[in-house]
């Protein structure tokens, strides 16, 4: 039988030929299979772009053949809060990452960082910033820590304290924004404006029952809420902040028929709350030394004192607010002067501070 010569030129049509299939067939791999679409799983620290950025890496990244084998991982390295990660092909341009996150169940600060740790007390990461969702105990001191190891609070059962709370406010979604231990290691919780004082470690799960039901009936309020009766069968107290009536924050201005007119001792609901109280400008118009002419006469407005001292026209609360934090103004006799080194109940409070700083300059030239 004849056999078939094949010139070298036949030779190289073929070769060029079976490149070019094989060249077609990479490009239509990395274009069909090509990532367009990224799904994430289990992620509570990090955002969905934050993880498509540390986990997609590599050449091979985003085509969702090759990125299940090589970007998959059961050790996430330095990856903070993350101890491996899988991902998968959903379809053929659509990718699921699932995150395996440490489980931390609190954080301390230590020096100019936050370290949190696990159900066990292991020291797992450290952070510059505080990750709100994570119950945060600012009662508890640290003198050094190591990774992977237990973070030393010379008393265990505060430890363990720390843990049980944390599962607690996890379970119910109620993560307090400070957690507080004193010397004798009793407890309290800042929610907003409401301080609770748990007491001791005894009942946490009977106390905080109470607190997350009382809680949203306290919205908006400032107070402490003492739950430590409960674990005596008592009931919980709320002690409101006491807060000072001013002429800001004052409800009042209506008549006894519910008609506003500014003035009037009632709020919008009949209720009677008194009279309107005085501003800074007030006190201090009703003080003004002056209001005298240069004859001694009294008119009004005047811009000098009963003694013939110049003390400029009467205050604005554009002057007040020219005084910034400094309450004075007043002299020792309770006149309102602009100048007087005492404020209006009569303490000390020393001269007004772009006058201090112009003396110190004379004394300097």
């Amino acid at each position: 039988m004849e056999k078939i010569q094949i010139s070298k030129k036949t030779w190289k049509i073929i070769g060029i030929g079976a490149a070019a299939v094989i060249l077609a067939g990479v490009i239509f791999f990395f274009a069909y299979f090509r990532v367009t679409n990224v799904e994430v799983m289990g992620s509570t620290h990090y955002s969905e772009a934050e993880v498509r950025e540390m986990i997609l890496q590599g050449p091979f990244a985003y085509n969702s053949v090759l990125s299940p084998i090589f970007c998959s991982t059961d050790d996430a390295g330095d990856l903070p809060f993350v101890e491996g990660f899988r991902v998968k092909q959903v379809n053929h341009n659509t990718i699921l990452i699932t995150i395996r996150e440490k489980q931390v169940v609190g954080c301390v600060p230590y020096l100019d960082n936050y370290v949190y740790f696990d159900r066990n007390g292991i020291f797992l990461e450290s952070s510059k910033t505080r990750d709100e969702k994570i119950p945060f105990f600012d009662g508890l001191k640290l003198d050094y820590v190591i990774k992977n190891k237990k973070i030393p609070i010379k008393e265990s059962a505060v430890l363990n304290t720390a843990v049980a709370l944390s599962t607690i406010f996890q379970k119910n979604d109620m993560i307090p924004d400070h957690i507080q231990f004193d010397t004798k290691n009793r407890i309290s919780l800042v929610y907003g404006g409401i301080t609770v004082s748990l007491g001791e470690d005894q009942y946490l799960e009977n106390k905080m029952a109470s607190v997350f039901a009382i809680l949203p009936l306290l919205s908006g309020q400032k107070g402490i809420l003492y739950v430590e009766g409960v674990a005596d069968s008592g009931r919980p107290v709320f002690q409101p902040e006491e807060v000072e009536i001013t002429a800001e924050n004052w409800r009042g201005g209506y008549d006894e028929y519910g008609e506003y007119d500014g003035y009037s001792e009632y709020d919008e609901n009949g209720k009677y709350v008194g009279a309107k109280p005085k501003t800074e400008l007030d006190y201090a118009l009703e003080n003004w030394v002056g209001g005298y002419d240069e004859e001694g006469d009294y008119t009004g407005w005047g811009e000098y004192d009963q003694y013939l001292n110049y003390v400029g026209p009467e205050p604005t609360q554009e002057d007040l607010d020219a005084n910034g934090s400094w309450k004075g103004g007043y002299n020792e006799e309770g006149g309102y002067n602009k100048t007087g080194e005492y404020d209006r109940v009569g303490n000390y409070v020393g001269p007004k501070p772009e006058e201090s700083a112009e003396e110190e300059i004379d004394e300097i030239s």
